[in-house]
């Protein structure tokens, strides 16, 4: 009797897509004792005013389903929230969704509003959700590519960004403060792309989980920008402001017609998350504009500390003006290939990175380029940059 191997029972289209490059690069840390600034998790918990607040929910019977778009204090947050910080008005009961973390909203959001073969404009590296959430909906991939220029700082090409857009352009995604590379999109981008959604009839979708992390410039969110409000969805989370990236609670905001698109594909995703978890959100969202500050300050201390650390190492480094991360070339150290040098990384130096090739269509713009994270103690960071040294 002969026997045969079984055909990948995985459909086609998700096949290029295997275990994340953050497992494979987690696991190695673990299995070697590296210092992990490869993932981006803080390495301390969130303010102390949310845990009491979580841990008050979990005593107090906060245990079954919330309501599908989220519990009322939760969305009343998120709406003063964004009425706070970026003026913008929303209704609670109908332009806001609570998701399990940006993550859900991003993917509900393209699966609701794509059909197959609409084409999506995207920034290049881009966080690799993206390009899984996209071919799940059998839509196309439009990337534009972010190169470092003068001064390292991260620039897309005018001409490239409108030979994207074309007569099947049905959304672009748009994430600012952006990762892996530590760009804040100025306003003068903003308008452009905002110009290009409104000629080709194009929605927007704009991941700015990072928005209170921009330590040089300032964060501007597209939906406020002229013309940008009716047809852009806003998606942020908890999880980096508030360092808890284990919760999983996000939300996606936006006219009434876009959120309840996201919530109708949602409810057979996810359905409802984190029900003791949201009032402890509900709680952060509403500290005093102090939290905010300092947590920025420490941020920024960080990326400074790490970035002034792996220049002594010998990477040439490029300027993070945001988020978590700050992104290394490694040709001054002789290497060609990040993805096989962030594998040997961890037996050289007893440190994770991530390589950022792998966030490319078009890998050769990124194969010189590794990403390290600087949410971590202070103490964390002194040990990674005292072995890269070495």
């Amino acid at each position: 009797m002969t026997t045969s191997t079984p055909a990948d029972p995985l459909v086609e289209r998700m096949r290029p897509f295997g275990t994340t490059i953050f497992t494979e690069m987690s696991a190695l840390a673990v299995r070697t004792g590296a210092v992990n600034l490869g993932q981006g998790f803080p390495d301390t918990d969130g303010p102390p005013e949310m845990l009491a607040a979580a841990a008050e929910a979990l005593a107090s019977g906060a245990n079954q389903y919330p309501p599908l778009a989220g519990i009322p204090a939760l969305r009343h947050a998120i709406a003063a929230h964004e009425q706070r910080f970026w003026s913008l008005d929303r209704d609670p009961d109908g332009e806001v969704v609570v998701t399990a973390g940006a993550t859900e909203a991003i993917a509900a959001a393209i699966l609701a509003l794509c059909e197959p073969g609409d084409e999506v404009v995207c920034f290049e590296p881009y966080y690799d959700s993206y390009a899984a959430s996209i071919t799940l909906a059998g839509a196309v991939r439009r990337p534009v590519t972010l190169r470092p220029e003068m001064g390292g700082r991260y620039e897309f090409d005018e001409a490239a960004l409108r030979a994207a857009f074309g007569p099947r352009t049905r959304l672009v995604l748009l994430n600012t403060p952006h990762n892996p590379t530590g760009k804040v999109f100025s306003v003068d981008e903003l308008a452009l792309i905002a110009e290009l959604c409104q000629e080709y009839d194009a929605f927007a979708v704009t991941d700015e989980v990072y928005e209170h992390l921009v330590f040089e410039g300032e964060h501007v969110p597209l939906a406020t920008m002229p013309g940008m409000r009716e047809r852009t969805l806003r998606i942020s989370s908890a999880g980096k402001t508030f360092s808890c990236t284990g919760w999983k609670v996000g939300w996606a905001t936006g006219p009434a017609r876009l959120v309840s698109a996201v919530q109708r594909v949602k409810q057979f995703l996810t359905f409802v998350n984190a029900s003791p978890l949201q009032p402890a959100v509900a709680v952060a969202l509403g500290l005093p504009d102090a939290y905010f500050t300092e947590f920025n300050a420490r941020m920024r201390a960080n990326r400074d500390h790490l970035t002034a650390g792996l220049r002594e190492a010998g990477f040439g480094v490029f300027p993070s003006y945001g988020t978590y991360f700050v992104t290394a070339d490694i040709r001054p150290l002789g290497g060609t290939d990040g993805v096989e040098f962030c594998r040997s990384l961890p037996a050289r130096s007893g440190v994770v990175a991530v390589p950022t090739q792998v966030f490319y269509d078009h890998q050769d713009a990124g194969r010189h380029l590794i990403r390290f994270a600087f949410c971590k103690r202070p103490d964390v960071i002194d040990e990674a940059v005292r072995r890269l040294k070495s």
